[in-house]
C-alpha cells in the first residue's frame, strides 16, 4: 500500500482543477492582455478564477493579486511593506516559528539595519495575544505572524493581532502567511482583520507555481517587480494563465467542502492518536491540534531521518518538517523548548481529503514495525 501523508509539502492535483488547466491550455492559449477574441476569453476564464479565489477568501476580487506561489507571496509583503514604510518606522515584529519564506527577507531587511522582535511560542506552539501586544511598539511598521504552522498545525489568534493594533490606534500594517488554512479551517479577510494575506494553490489540490496575495482596500504596496502593467501594475509578467484557473477550481471546491473535509480529516487525526497509544505508547503527541490535517508525533529514541527512511521503504511518505529544510533540525520544535530527544525523533504526518482510515492504521502498523525493527538492530 502506497500512502501520501505528506500534504502540508504538496497534495495532489484534484481532477477538477487539472480538467481545468487542459481546457484552457487548449482552447483559451491567449494572452488575457491581448485586445483580439482570444485575449479577451483569456482574460475572462483569469477574471473567473480570481472571483473563484476572492470567494474562498471572504474579500473582492479586487484585492487578489496572483503570484508564482506563497514564497513570492510572502516576500512581496514584507519587502514591499518595507520600501512603503521605511520613514515611518523602522521595527518589524514576527515570530520565531515562521516558514523560511517569511523569516530570510526579514533577515534581509535586518541585515539592513530593521529592528526585528522574534516572538517565542508556548507550549502548544502558539504566539498568544498577550505576547503579541508586548512585543507592539509604537515605530512597529510590520508585524507578520502565520495563521497555521505548517510543522505542528498551531493556529494563531491573527484576528486578536489586528484587534490590538486598531485598540491602540498603530498603523501597523498586519500580514499573515495563510497558506495552510486558506480553504481548511473556516476563516474570511474581514475577520482575520490582516491588511495582507499569503495564499498558495499547491496546498489544497491545486497546481504548483501559483498563489495570492490579497492586499486589504486603500493599503499602498510596493510593487513586486517592475515590467508591466499586469495585476494593476503591481505584479508584471504574463499571468500563469492555466494555473490560475486550476487554483480558482481548487478554491472554489475547496470552500463548498471545507467543513466535510474538516470532519473528515479530523476524525482520521484522533484514529492515528487513539491508534499511537494502543501500539506506541511511548510516542509523544506535540500540540493539540488545531488543524486537523497536520499531526506532530514523535518516537524519543529513535531519529526522524532513519524512521523516514523505514517509512519510505515501505510506500509511506511523511517528513521530518518542512520540506523546505531538507532535513535540518527543526526550530519550530525547538523554539517551543521541546527536548533533544523528542525533536530529534520527530514526524511530521499531513493529511487530505483523499486520506482513509486504512491508510491511517496502515500508517500506525507500519510505524510500530520501524521502530522495533530498529531497536532490534541497536
Amino acid at each position: 500500500m502506497n500512502i501520501y501523508f505528506d500534504n502540508a509539502a504538496t497534495t495532489k492535483v484534484r481532477d477538477e482543477a487539472l480538467s481545468a488547466m487542459l481546457r484552457v491550455m487548449g482552447e483559451k492559449y491567449g494572452n488575457p492582455s491581448s485586445a483580439h477574441n482570444m485575449g479577451r476569453m483569456a482574460a475572462g476564464e483569469l477574471a473567473t478564477a480570481r472571483k473563484h479565489i476572492a470567494g474562498a477568501l471572504g474579500a473582492g476580487p479586487d484585492n487578489i493579486y496572483f503570484t508564482s506561489g506563497g514564497t513570492e507571496a510572502d516576500n512581496w509583503a514584507i519587502l514591499g511593506s518595507a520600501e512603503q514604510l521605511t520613514r515611518k518606522g523602522r521595527h518589524i515584529l514576527t515570530s520565531a516559528i515562521e516558514h523560511d519564506a517569511v523569516l530570510e527577507p526579514i533577515k534581509k531587511l535586518e541585515g539592513m539595519g530593521w529592528e526585528v522582535t522574534y516572538l517565542k511560542p508556548d507550549g502548544a506552539g502558539r504566539i498568544p495575544p498577550e505576547t503579541f501586544a508586548e512585543g507592539l511598539r509604537k515605530d512597529t511598521v510590520l508585524a507578520s505572524v502565520m495563521l497555521v504552522n505548517n510543522e505542528i498545525g498551531a493556529v494563531n489568534p491573527v484576528a486578536e493581532y489586528a484587534r490590538e493594533i486598531k485598540r491602540r490606534r498603530l498603523g501597523t500594517i498586519l500580514h499573515t502567511d495563510a497558506v495552510q488554512g486558506f480553504c481548511k479551517i473556516p476563516f474570511t479577510a474581514k475577520a482575520l482583520g490582516a491588511d495582507l494575506i499569503s495564499i498558495s494553490a499547491h496546498k489544497l489540490h491545486g497546481p504548483k507555481g501559483v498563489g495570492a496575495l490579497y492586499i486589504k482596500e486603500g493599503l499602498k504596496l510596493a510593487p513586486a517587480m517592475l515590467g508591466g502593467g499586469q495585476e494593476s501594475g503591481k505584479r508584471p509578467g504574463t499571468e500563469a494563465l492555466p494555473c490560475a484557473v486550476g487554483f480558482g477550481e481548487a478554491a472554489r471546491l475547496g470552500l463548498l467542502e471545507l467543513d466535510s473535509s474538516a470532519e473528515s480529516v479530523c476524525g482520521l487525526r484522533e484514529h492515528i492518536v487513539r491508534r499511537l497509544a494502543v501500539e506506541l505508547p511511548e510516542a509523544v503527541v506535540i500540540g493539540e491540534g488545531d488543524s486537523p490535517y497536520i499531526l506532530s508525533l514523535s518516537l524519543p529514541g529513535h531519529k526522524s531521518e532513519v524512521l523516514m527512511s523505514f517509512l519510505d521503504g515501505e510506500g509511506v511518505c511523511v517528513s521530518k518538517s518542512a520540506a523546505c529544510k531538507r532535513g535540518a533540525r527543526s526550530r519550530v520544535l525547538e523554539a517551543m523548548g521541546l527536548k533533544n530527544a523528542v525533536i530529534d525523533g520527530a514526524l511530521r504526518v499531513s493529511l487530505s481529503r483523499y486520506s482513509t482510515q486504512d491508510e491511517c492504521e496502515h500508517f500506525v502498523l507500519t510505524l510500530k514495525r520501524a521502530s522495533q525493527s530498529l531497536l532490534k538492530a541497536l
